[in-house]
């Protein structure tokens, strides 16, 4: 059966960057042998359900999947503009460092992560004894990504 939008889809998938580095998977003999596992011991790896066109996964992977059949496995390259986009400056938010270390209950840092209320994540990418930079960025932003892609069930 051919895969349309509208169509409920499980597939594997094993997600890398093009130079080689696995960024996500759904298979547990692959997240355990790059270490994934570890970073990620509460995760089941297991097949993903989407249904195709309504937005649940990235909008190259979503576009890929039309076309393809149960038993089809491929490997699928997707630009940024498919992705997570390009970097944007916007995305990008300035703070007052008296004001974020109230928050923090700590002083803001460089490298460190922070969560808005909304579930938004960012990091640090500036902090002086004035100001803090926070880029909210998804960090996939402006990277081509790999998908090597299972469809294991169609309906």
């Amino acid at each position: 059966m051919t895969i349309t939008t509208g169509d409920s889809v499980s597939l594997e998938y094993v997600g890398r960057l093009t130079d080689g580095t696995l960024f996500d998977t759904s298979r547990a003999d692959v997240a355990e042998e790059s270490g994934l596992a570890a970073q990620q011991p509460d995760r089941d790896y297991e097949p993903l359900t989407v249904e195709v066109g309504a937005g649940t996964v990235i909008e190259g992977l979503d576009e890929a999947l039309v076309g393809m059949e149960e038993g089809d496995e491929e490997t699928i390259e997707i630009p940024p503009e498919k992705a997570y986009g390009q970097p944007s400056e916007d995305m990008i938010r300035e703070h007052g460092t008296d004001e974020l270390r109230e928050v923090l209950g700590d002083d803001p840092e460089v490298g460190m992560y922070v969560q808005t209320q909304q579930g938004g994540l960012g990091e640090i990418v500036h902090a002086d004894e004035d100001t803090v930079r926070i880029d909210f960025n998804h960090e996939l932003a402006g990277k081509t990504l790999e998908f090597e892609v299972e469809i294991i069930d169609v309906n």
